[in-house]
Parts: C-alpha cells; sequence; structure tokens
C-alpha cells in the first residue's frame, strides 16, 4: 500500500473538527447553565452542605420557574416519599399526570412513582390499580414485581402464585419458584385452619413439585400426616431433611419426637436424634432432647448429654442447663450462691441475645420467619440462633 501525500492534509482537517465540536458542546454547556434558574444551584449547594430541608425548598422553586424539568419532580417526589411526606409525593405526580405535554414514557414513570407513594402511604388498592396500568414499557416489569408485594401483604396467595408465574415466563433468568412453593405453603396452612385436609395435601404436594427442597412443606406435610394418624409416614417424610438440609432439625425433632411417641418408640427417636445432635450440633434439637432424657433416663443422664454436646460444640444453652443443675445440687453456702447468680447472668444474656438474623438485610429477631419482617424476603433466616453477643 503506497503512502499518499493528501493524508497529511487529513490530520489537521480532523483536529480541527474535533475543536470546533468541544467549542461548540461549551457553549451550548454555558448557555444551559444560564438558563436555569439560581434556586437551582443554590439547592445543589445546600445538598451538598448537608442541609436537605433547604435544599428542597429551593428544588420546589426551580420546578415552579421551570415546569419542564421532568426528572427534576421525579428527584423531589422520591425525596418527600422518603421522607415520610407521601400527601406532598401524590400530589407531585398526580400533577406531573394531568399534564398534556409529557412524553409517554414520562407518565408511565410518573404512573410508576404514583403507585409507590400510595404503596408507601398504605392505600394497597389505589396503589394496585396504578401499576396494573402499566402493562408494556420500560416500568412493565416492576411494576408487576410490586404488584407481587402489595399481593404478599394483603396475603392474597393465588394472585401472588398467578403473578409470579407471569414474571418467570417474561424474564426465564429469574426464579420465582422459592417464592411460589412459599405461597402453596401458606395457601395449605390457611386449608388447615379451614379443616379442609384434601386441599391441605393437594398444596403441600404442588409445594414440593415446584420446589422439592422446601423444608417448610416437608415440616407441614409431617404435622398434616402426624394429624391424620399416620406417624409412621410422618417420621419418613421429616426422616429426609438430615439428608436436605440439616440445620433445620432443630424445627423437625419436636415432630420427630411426638411421632416416635405415637408409634410408641420414644427410647428409639431419642437414640436417632441423640445422634444426629452430634453430626449436626443445635441448640433447638439439645433443648428438646434434654427435656425427653430427663423424663425417660433421669436428670443425671440429661446431664450426661449436655457435657457430652459441650465439650464438642460449647454452648450458652449447654452452660445455662449445667450452671441450673450445679446451683440445685449445691449443698447450700456461696458457692450455691454464686452458681445462681451465674446462671441468671446467663439466662438474661440469652434471653437478650436476637435468635435469627436476616441474611439479606440483617433483621434480628427471637421468633424464625420464613419470610423477614423487614425486607419480606424468604428464607432469610437461617434456622440457628445467633453467635451475636449483648452488651451488659
Amino acid at each position: 500500500m503506497e503512502f499518499e501525500g493528501w493524508w497529511l492534509l487529513a490530520i489537521p482537517i480532523i483536529f480541527g473538527m474535533g475543536w470546533v465540536a468541544a467549542r461548540f458542546d461549551l457553549r451550548t454547556l454555558l448557555s444551559e447553565s444560564r438558563s436555569l434558574p439560581s434556586s437551582y444551584f443554590r439547592g445543589l449547594n445546600f445538598l451538598l452542605n448537608e442541609q436537605p430541608d433547604k435544599a428542597i425548598d429551593a428544588f420546589i422553586e426551580v420546578a415552579k420557574l421551570a415546569p419542564e424539568t421532568i426528572e427534576l419532580h421525579f428527584a423531589l417526589g422520591s425525596l418527600f416519599r422518603r421522607r415520610g411526606e407521601t400527601e406532598r409525593a401524590i400530589r407531585l405526580h398526580q400533577n406531573l399526570l394531568s399534564r398534556e405535554d409529557l412524553l409517554p414514557n414520562d407518565q408511565a414513570h410518573a404512573l410508576f412513582e404514583l403507585g409507590h407513594d400510595f404503596l408507601k402511604a398504605g392505600l394497597l388498592d389505589r396503589a394496585e390499580e396504578a401499576f396494573s396500568r402499566l402493562h408494556i414499557g420500560n416500568f412493565s416489569k416492576a411494576a408487576q414485581q410490586s404488584v407481587l408485594t402489595i399481593y404478599q401483604m394483603e396475603k392474597e396467595w393465588q394472585k401472588a402464585i398467578d403473578v409470579a408465574q407471569q414474571l418467570t415466563k417474561q424474564d426465564f433468568s429469574i426464579s420465582y419458584r422459592k417464592e411460589i412453593a412459599q405461597f402453596h405453603c401458606e395457601l395449605a396452612q390457611e386449608a388447615r385452619q379451614r379443616k379442609d385436609m384434601s386441599t391441605v395435601a393437594h398444596e403441600l404436594a404442588t409445594a414440593l413439585q415446584v420446589n422439592p427442597t422446601n423444608i417448610r412443606a416437608i415440616l407441614q406435610q409431617g404435622d398434616f400426616l402426624l394429624s391424620m394418624g399416620d406417624a409412621e409416614g410422618a417420621l419418613r417424610t421429616l426422616s429426609h431433611i438430615e439428608q436436605q438440609n440439616p440445620i433445620y432439625l432443630g424445627l423437625a425433632a419436636k415432630r420427630m419426637i411426638q411421632a416416635y411417641e405415637a408409634l410408641g418408640r420414644i427410647s428409639e427417636g431419642i437414640a436417632v436424634l441423640r445422634a444426629a445432635l452430634f453430626r449436626h450440633p443445635s441448640d433447638d434439637l439439645l433443648e428438646i432432647l434434654y427435656e425427653k432424657t430427663k423424663v425417660l433416663y433421669g436428670e443425671a443422664a440429661a446431664l450426661a448429654l449436655i457435657r457430652e454436646s459441650m465439650q464438642l460444640v460449647p454452648s450458652e444453652k449447654g452452660m445455662m442447663k449445667l450452671l441450673e443443675s450445679h446451683s440445685l445440687e449445691s449443698t447450700g453456702g456461696e458457692f450455691q450462691s454464686d452458681l445462681q447468680l451465674m446462671s441468671q447472668l446467663v439466662c438474661q444474656r440469652t434471653k437478650l441475645l436476637p435468635r435469627y438474623v436476616c441474611s439479606y438485610c440483617g433483621f434480628r429477631a427471637r421468633l424464625f420467619y420464613w419470610q423477614c419482617p423487614s425486607c419480606n424476603f424468604w428464607e432469610t433466616y437461617t434456622p440457628r440462633r445467633s453467635s451475636i453477643t449483648a452488651s451488659f
């Protein structure tokens, strides 16, 4: 390929065109900045100085002087909603929707934000109506997810299943299998309260079909079989938990003990769960075994179980049981008083500790939840008591 002399002329021409374009963009930027009201820059200054109240007032003034600043309206609406001023957010987004010059995408955005305003205000029916109008467009998927949240808040589990299935069809990369199985478990729980046992069996079977690893469905199936007098079937069902997810053994232990008692094989049940305890240590399982061992074999055998468990995995629950026992066995005097004080202190500490912690939002609770009360995510609690320390 031969060198052409005119190529040398192309280099300064291209450079000159880039310089002209940069100057043009700079002039455009400067002219746009001059057209903005001074309140805009005053608001930015307040934000930088961490004065949000004054910043909002300044931006409201900008919105009045320059109503074409749509993005600023959306930003103000979000600020109002986060501050709990839902009425102002609703009015702002309703005013946007009433404008005839609004582009279709901005109309959808305003309707989406209005739905969140209603949701924040607790007006679930109006929020659902707003989100349901967003059938297509950039906000349709997020709107359906918000409708799914509303149905869960209203405990409309069948509607929640329908929406979750629609979302799965729209985007195969996101699975709602875990949530759908939980919704079927909720329906099974409601059916059991109505004593509709055929529906209970159907919903639990569907839950396990959707998500075979759903431990809650297995536990509910164990309860269902026990209530129907099928202790052997309940035991077979519950015994699968150790293979699938052994951290849930503490939740299954009480049901398994009931099944063994119904079959007249309580000694076998204690032996099976004792072996499981040393394979998968659990405070809940230890507590159940301690009480049953004490009833069946006496206090000494129960304490021997605690000591053996403590040697393997020390726990506050085990320490509390040992201190309680020694304080009762002591002959009296200052030693017994000291043991009682230590026992009370450990007992108080274990009561203050949050047992369970949500792995998603970190919300701490003393009760185990399948759905976090804070973030509303499912199966984010591990059924093991937290080791978080408490201050005295």
